[in-house]
């Protein structure tokens, strides 16, 4: 089984080059994020999690997290060390404000610290990304004296966060929430209901668990309008920021899942005897909009599972097809055993893998970078093109990289052959812990309504027609370079698809929502892997003028790899984008009538 070790040398041409790093420090609040510190701070990362982190990652899995019999929650093996050592260190408050205790540095090094993480251990690190969404919700919707009492201890990871939406009769139907709200007469509210799926509701690596709930107040509209926030705290905090009794807040039981075993997913039942005791975030009914601020951040970190999850498989793949010796390559010595990397397919699958992974890192990275200039940018227009650009990338970020990432990891499974089954080999873990991630925070289907319903007519279609112009810029500085000939010629086929299915979609979607909604998951599809085509022809041009042939020879090799194999399909999916609804119809009326 293969230690994980940081891809550094990728995430810091990612940093340097496919986002443009440097230029953020310009931005306001961002000026002490210089290279040098930057660079530190990568290093100082890279060590600890693949030291103190990546090792817990077997026994989270084959002992996972264990809920006692009096509700409370035991981590898995080594990972209350791991999280104390984690909070020691402040990884959790890189990207978040100076007045909180956080280190106020762009989100872009969160993410790359993100990656990190994540590929060290998935399952531990979802604590501290629910944390991360209850802390932005509390940024940008809290009261002052909320974000006075939780933020310090929730940043430094004291605290840990968790959001609290989904109940066993709504699922995704966030409306059909029935956890109720009653107010109390002092300020706060009563809290009874119980929701399902809360990852790390209980544990006992943090101090205290601050829930974020949504819940309906008495006479609230019906669906989403009727929705309000609220925190509800494992423990109640005193005036003086100390912790007091416990709330009426309990974990019922933890589902027995196909992977992610560290991370305890919990049912969660508010006031099971007098009410648990909460406090509106927000106003009341605007719940929905603080949701989806939670939402947003996770959605981007989801997407940056698949990525990170792959990273980790890949490596393992690619160890494995050094060390294991199979048949006679092609050109080998009769009676030679040839290490199976050797084998044309397994060259096929590995760097199949390797540049998918490399299109995902620059997404995700870019992803984050508009989120930067939407937060601290220099003026009002760049804070939009940022808000925009970011509203545009999230459903790929979190639908491409998920499905890829399950894609890719069964991919290393299959690199491994039957011992890829095998769980000591451990291969089979990465596989069963992805699978959540195009779940998660929406599934892939629902980001795919999101990018055609909501995104695709930002501006009347401008922010995806900029976005498509920015890939035509890309196309242009590829002219007259041999090497990248073609990576040229399917990236402009790909852009040209691309642009017509958006056009059919802007001019279909205002007059029959349904054909645009038919074929979303295939223009989602579309869309992102021209947009990683990109990628990849930046990062090969970019290598270019590095002068390290080395690099550039194996940028470039990426980005021919990626076009023939995954560009070159782009086109393809046009006809699916572009059905319509009236075959999906008739199945429903006849095949899928049941």
């Amino acid at each position: 089984m293969t230690d994980y070790r940081t891809p550094l040398a990728d995430i810091r041409f990612t940093l340097r080059n496919i986002v443009d790093f440097d230029a953020l420090t310009g931005l306001e609040g961002f000026a002490h994020a210089e290279p040098d510190l930057v660079d530190g701070l990568l290093d100082e990362a890279a060590r600890f999690f693949e030291q103190v982190v990546a090792p817990t990652n077997r026994d989270g899995d084959t002992v996972g997290s264990r809920r006692n019999d009096d509700g409370s929650v035991t981590a898995a093996p080594g990972l209350k060390e791991a999280y104390r050592l984690y909070v020691e260190a402040g990884w959790g408050g890189v990207g978040f404000p100076e007045e909180y205790g956080g280190g106020n540095f762009p989100w872009t090094l969160s993410i790359a610290i993100q990656e990190m993480l994540t590929s060290a251990n998935m399952a531990f690190s979802l604590c501290p990304l629910l944390t991360q969404g209850a802390i932005d919700a509390l940024i940008h919707h809290g009261s002052e004296i909320q974000r006075e009492i939780y933020l310090e201890k929730m940043i430094s990871g004291e605290w840990s966060g968790t959001m609290n939406l989904t109940e066993s009769q709504a699922g995704s139907d966030v409306g059909a929430l029935a956890t109720k709200a009653v107010p109390r007469g002092d300020g706060t509210w009563s809290i009874t209901g119980q929701k399902i799926f809360i990852t790390w509701g209980e544990h006992d690596m943090a101090d205290n668990i601050i829930h974020l709930v949504l819940a309906r107040t008495p006479d609230s509209p019906p669906g989403t309008k009727g929705i309000s926030l609220f925190l509800v705290p494992k423990f109640l905090v005193d005036d003086d920021g100390g912790l007091g009794e416990r709330n009426d807040v309990s974990c019922v039981s933890i589902e027995h899942k196909l992977g992610i075993h560290a991370s305890p997913t919990c049912v969660m039942s508010y006031g099971d005897n007098e009410g648990a005791i909460g406090w509106m975030i927000g106003e009341e009914n605007a719940g929905m909009r603080a949701m989806f601020t939670m939402m947003n951040m996770a959605r981007l970190s989801v997407g940056l599972e698949g990525l990170a999850v792959s990273e980790r498989a890949y490596q393992q793949a690619l160890a494995y097809a050094h060390e294991r010796r199979q048949g006679r390559a092609p050109g080998a010595p009769k009676g030679v055993s040839s290490p199976i990397v050797d084998h044309p397919d397994i060259q096929r699958t590995l760097l199949d893998m390797k540049s998918c992974i490399d299109a995902m890192r620059g997404l995700c990275y870019r992803n984050a970078e508009a989120l930067d200039h939407a937060g601290h940018g220099i003026d009002d227009d760049d804070r939009r093109r940022g808000a925009q650009l970011a509203a545009l990338l999230t459903p790929l970020s979190k639908a491409w990289c998920t499905d890829l990432g399950v894609e890719l990891t069964n991919e290393s499974v299959q690199v491994h052959g039957g011992m890829g089954y095998i769980e000591e080999a451990g291969v089979a873990q990465h596989l069963r812990d992805v699978r959540i991630t195009p779940i998660y925070e929406g599934t892939n289907g629902i980001q795919a309504i999101d990018l055609v319903g909501r995104k695709l007519p930002l501006d009347g279609g401008a922010v995806v027609r900029a976005h498509l112009d920015s890939i035509g810029v890309t196309l242009a500085d590829l002219d007259g370079i041999d090497e990248l000939a073609s990576v040229a010629g399917h990236l402009a086929a790909a852009l040209d698809a691309t642009t017509k299915a958006t056009e059919w979609l802007l001019e279909v979607g205002s007059s029959n929502p349904l054909d645009g909604l038919a074929g979303a998951a295939d223009y989602l599809a579309m869309l992102a892997s021209t947009t990683g085509g990109q990628i990849l022809a930046d990062a090969a041009l970019a290598a270019r003028e590095s002068g390290d042939a080395d690099l550039a020879r194996n940028k470039a090799l990426l980005a021919r790899f990626f076009a023939a194999h995954r560009l070159a399909r782009v086109p393809g999916l046009r006809a699916g984008v572009e059905s319509g609804i009236d075959d999906l119809a008739l199945g429903r009326a006849g095949i899928l009538a049941g």
